[in-house]
């Protein structure tokens, strides 16, 4: 049966359902949407996506995103170095900056373990935290992972990886909910969980 759409506009929707949490109804307005808006209002949107694809690269020390060569947060000389917080994803150091309580450095696994989904610790940014931890200058590392399984399960993979090393590792306390994300919790929730860490 022949689509009732022109073809250009189902390829665009097809395109927006493969972002997560795109349904194909919602995939179908943003489409019409892009359709209505001016010609230079698409191009800008389209010049957006082309030059963050292009432009946004790993941190070579956190693995946040950023488009310097250094992320913000590690090029501070304010921060405190010493003190690293492990998270899953760039969201997450939104979420716990938003806080505005904490002064410490970050670490973005981009991921967690799961093996029924096949990510295992070598797909996470796992090495690259060991050799930060290697130059001896860090003295806690905060594992901020979602109370999860996953989380859960790569928080204490990560503390039995770290114990040799003789580095203080803590755990997030949690106000925050079982199975809830990071990037949806409150300010408050957040700024609790940071000051109710406990050693793992």
């Amino acid at each position: 049966m022949p689509g009732y759409n022109a073809l250009p506009l189902e390829l665009l929707a097809e395109e927006f359902a493969k972002l997560p949490g795109i349904g194909i109804k919602s995939a179908q307005r943003l489409a019409y949407s892009i359709i209505s808006r001016p010609q230079e209002e698409v191009e800008a949107f389209a010049n957006a996506l082309l030059a963050a694809k292009r432009d946004i690269h790993y941190c070579p020390c956190c693995q946040n995103l950023t488009d310097l060569e250094l992320c913000p947060i590690c090029a501070d000389n304010e921060r405190d170095k010493t003190t690293v917080c492990v998270v899953e994803g760039p969201k997450d150091v939104s979420a716990l900056e938003r806080t505005g309580e904490y002064n410490g450095v970050y670490h973005v696994l981009h991921g967690l373990i799961s093996p029924i989904d096949g990510i295992t610790p070598d797909k996470l940014r796992i090495r690259e935290l060991l050799a930060r931890l290697n130059r001896g200058d860090i003295r806690e590392v905060i594992m901020a992972t979602n109370p999860t399984v996953e989380g859960d399960a790569t928080a204490m993979y990560l503390a039995q990886l770290l114990e040799p090393l003789g580095v203080k590792v803590t755990r997030l306390a949690f106000g925050l909910p079982v199975g809830g994300t990071l990037e949806y919790a409150d300010e408050v929730t957040l700024f609790k969980a940071l000051e109710n860490r406990t050693a793992m």
